[in-house]
């Protein structure tokens, strides 16, 4: 049986004083003003990014409306805007609609009638490659990270600087001359292209979003592959790997054609290097080969270069 999107109205009323308790942060996202045929109004995908708002800037007045207190600044882009409001209750994520108002008291907006649950999105999908890291070879540690294509990196082609979006690329060029100059003293970048990947990842604004289920794992987003290396991409929060470490990595390739699903090529790699963004809130993970079978390798060889292994 489906669960009701719509909280009934004894949990609204739970909601509601759990948010006149104060204290719960949001986050704002900018909605299209009009309503589609089945009355769904649908975020803006323009680069305006939803806001944050900590938990001790919300506050309820005697109305019973929400109040922001010293909100960030770019809150003033959303006066008299339709705004999706997006919160967790007991871990659930909620939103409703409303207007955001420019009061002698602060930003307000008024608690609709109906608040939502946010539809649960994540589905498993089959992708042509994907990762598994399985195991921590010291610890002796099983993980089951599922790690899946970055849906902007094209994998198995030479990454070009032109992949990064020209207004990240003052920051990204910024980033890689430090990568750069670090590598000459470590000696650990290879032929240094996986770096593209890496800055145009490390450069990228992630704004962080309200899920269905709060503190879901993420699943790390793969930014390059070859016969040598697996780099990933992730929040530092959810970077849970060591330099130097060793990992056991299953690298998932589905094959479309024959009696078999898939092709599962089996390596241990170990943790090469680990690039974090500007602010310190993305990481990249370069995990180093450490041990593979040749065929693997010559596989992996002509897929990631079109050329024949020698």
């Amino acid at each position: 049986m489906m669960e009701q999107k719509s909280l009934s109205g004894i949990e609204r009323t739970l909601v509601v004083q759990y948010l006149t308790d104060g204290n719960v942060p949001v986050t704002l996202t900018p909605v299209d003003e009009s309503v589609n045929s089945d009355e769904i109004i649908h975020s803006l995908t323009s680069q305006i990014f939803p806001i944050a708002i900590k938990g001790e800037q919300v506050q309820i007045s005697h109305k019973g409306e929400i109040v922001f207190e010293n909100p960030p600044q770019s809150i003033r882009r959303f006066a008299n805007k339709n705004v999706k409001v997006e919160f967790y209750f007991n871990r659930v994520g909620l939103y409703f609609y409303s207007k955001v108002r420019d009061e002698d008291e602060g930003f307000v907006i008024s608690i609709p009638p109906v608040i939502d649950r946010i539809i649960d999105t994540v589905e498993e999908k089959n992708y042509d490659f994907s990762a598994l890291i399985y195991f921590e070879c010291k610890s002796r540690k099983e993980l089951n990270i599922r790690c899946v294509p970055d849906e902007s990196v094209e994998l198995f082609s030479r990454p070009a600087w032109k992949m990064i979006p020209l207004e990240n690329q003052k920051t990204a060029k910024s980033l890689l001359e430090n990568f750069v100059e670090a590598a000459k003293v470590e000696k650990n970048v290879g032929n240094g292209i996986q770096l593209i990947p890496v800055c145009k990842y490390l450069t990228e604004p992630k704004p962080e979003r309200v899920e269905a289920m709060q503190d879901r794992p993420e699943q790390p987003s793969i930014l390059f592959v070859d016969h040598e290396r697996l780099v990933l991409g992730m929040t530092s929060k959810a970077c849970t790997f060591f330099a130097e470490e060793e990992y056991g990595i299953n690298l998932i390739f589905s094959i479309k054609k024959g009696p078999v699903l898939t092709r599962d090529i089996f390596v241990t790699g170990a943790v090469n290097k680990i690039y974090r963004s500007p602010d310190g809130n993305l990481a990249c993970v370069d995990f180093k080969y450490t041990t593979m079978q040749e065929e693997d390798m010559r596989f992996l060889y002509e897929k990631a270069t079109s050329t024949l292994f020698i």
